[in-house]
Order: structure tokens, then sequence, then C-alpha cells
């Protein structure tokens, strides 16, 4: 064994290592999301002595949040594998609409989504007797509402990648992360930092996730969160589609061909 060979070797990913926003985000950005969720979940649950159904509120509050990831996932991935088969060009080349190609990628993540929670909810009974669907009809409006947050966050990360191309492609899967330890996924708004919960009531999920609580602690709708999230995420959804629609015009005037 020669150690400069090795080195070459070392050398080499190194230097890619630094120029590549896909690999940073691995070391970095991963692992920062684990320990904050993690661990303000954790510290919330040791504060817990006698809240009730807490097993369900943390196991929902995760199975729920794919929801948001896999409607933000379908929406910039299937951007990406039109980057990655070539076939941008040709996709709008084509009578297809902008409009009509979102609509698309929106009821893929919607059957999609529908898979997902199945396989989770079916996953925490068998492993866990615990019946996520245990309140009833009632819980599905908070389902179709963190589905349009799962949309307006896929739209932002594609809006960036249009136009940038897949040297950025990492946003696809971390964009709607960074809005999940401001979301209230498995812990109220209430354990959170002042500043944080400023934050926080910025986004529509926070109300979804706490409104879900209130509906396992309650059995009723609370009406004035599933207002607040209804109007956010109207806002953020129509202000999303116009970013796309405009990051995508800029990206076709500059030539699309340049990003395959």
């Amino acid at each position: 064994m020669k150690w400069h060979r090795i080195w070459a070797v070392v050398l080499r990913h190194m230097y890619l290592y630094v120029r590549s926003f896909d690999r940073i985000s691995d070391a970095i950005y991963w692992p920062v999301m684990d320990i904050l969720l993690w661990g303000i979940t954790s510290k919330w649950m040791l504060s817990q002595n006698s809240t009730p159904h807490i097993l369900l509120i943390v196991l929902s509050g995760l199975v729920y949040w794919q929801i948001v990831w896999r409607a933000n996932y379908e929406i910039s991935v299937n951007l990406l594998e039109e980057f990655w088969n070539q076939n941008l060009v040709n996709l709008f080349a084509s009578p297809l609409k902008l409009r009509e190609w979102i609509a698309s990628v929106m009821v893929i993540g919607s059957m999609k989504m529908l898979v997902t929670i199945g396989v989770g909810a079916g996953a925490v009974w068998m492993l866990y007797t615990v019946n996520l669907f245990s309140v009833g009809w009632i819980i599905l409006p908070f389902f179709a509402l963190l589905m349009v947050s799962g949309w307006f966050m896929g739209l932002l990360a594609s809006s960036m990648i249009v136009y940038w191309g897949t040297r950025i492609q990492t946003l696809a899967w971390t964009t709607g992360f960074l809005f999940a330890p401001f979301s209230a996924i498995m812990y109220p708004l209430s354990s959170l930092p002042d500043w944080v919960q400023k934050v926080a009531m910025l986004l529509p999920t926070t109300y979804i996730f706490e409104g879900m609580r209130a509906v396992i602690a309650t059995g009723s709708m609370p009406y004035d969160l599933l207002l607040k999230s209804i109007v956010l995420n109207v806002a953020y959804l129509t202000g999303s589609i116009l970013i796309f629609a405009k990051m995508f015009e800029k990206s076709r005037a500059k030539g699309l061909s340049r990003l395959e």
C-alpha cells in the first residue's frame, strides 16, 4: 500500500465534498435537524407526568408529518426526474401547460400520500397497538391542510431548482424539514422558546398540529386553529405558485436546455 495513492483518493473526495451542497447537507443539515426535533420532543416529554395520550400525540405527529414530506417530495423530486432524464425541454415543448404539470404532481402526491398514511398507521397499530384514527373523521380536514402545506414547500424548492438546476437539488429533500422544528409536530407550541414561537405562528403547519392535538385531547374541532391554518395555507400556496411560475419563465428565457 502506498500512502500517496491513498491520499490522492482522499483529496479527490474532499475537493468534491466542499463543492457539493448535497454532501455538506448530509454531514451537517440532517444531524442538526434530528437533534433539534428529538431534543425538543424529549425535553417536553420529560416534563410531562400526567399528559394523557402522549404516545398517540408523538406517533401521530411522526406519521402525519409524512403527509407534508410526501407532498413536498412529489413536486420537487418529480421536477428533478425531468432533469435527470433530460426530458425537461421535451416536456414543456409539448402542449402541456405549467399549471397542468403542477396539478399532475399534486395528484400524484395525493395518491402516494394515501399509501404512506395507510402504511404508517398500520405500522403504528402493529408495533404499538395505537390507533391513529381513534378520533374519527374529524381529523380529515387537517390531512388536507398538511398536504397543501407540503405543496407550497415543494413549489418553493422547485422555484430555486428550476432556475439554478441540479447543483442545488438537495433542496428537494431539505426544504420541507427546514420548517419542521417550527411546526410543533410532536410537542406543543408553548414548549418552544419565545422567539421560535413568533416564527412558528407564521406557519400553517403549527396550527394544524396544535389543532390535531386538541382533537386528540378533547374530541372536538378547534375551529380557530383550523381557520388560521386555512388562511395561511391559501396565502402561501398562492405565493409559491406565483414565484414558481416567475422563476420558470426566467429559466425558460435563458434556455431550459442549459439545465439538462
